[in-house]
């Protein structure tokens, strides 16, 4: 009984990923063409920023989604192996959509950020 309750959290946790991606993507693709027939010259940099954006809330949710049907219910060495593989590459996609995104590495400092 707790472990099909664990197991439809995960999967609340992917859809909600899913539905976050497929909601962004056409918010931002709304927003693109709104802002592109107004003749905006930001209009593709705000549309990449915000479809990546989704992209990336939505990959958080999956890895979350993954760390709990996978350790929660059934933790043994080849799933937990799979599962470091599934995060080590969904980290690699974050990361480089938010260097795409943002020019920097996440870790980096903006130069609006004070400096100690």
């Amino acid at each position: 009984m707790v472990h099909e309750n664990i197991q439809q959290v995960a999967v609340a946790f992917e859809l909600a990923g899913i539905g976050t991606i497929i909601i962004g993507a056409l918010y931002a693709t709304a927003k693109y063409t709104k802002n592109y027939f107004s003749k905006d010259p930001q209009a593709y940099r705000h549309y990449r920023s915000g479809l990546g954006n989704a992209i990336l809330l939505g990959l958080e949710l999956l890895v979350a989604g993954d760390i709990i049907g996978t350790v929660a219910v059934e933790p043994t060495y080849q799933n937990v192996g799979v599962l470091g593989l599934i995060v080590l590459i969904r980290t690699f996609l974050s990361w480089s959509l938010s260097v795409e995104i943002h020019g920097r590495w996440p870790w980096q400092e903006t130069d609006s950020e004070p400096k100690d």
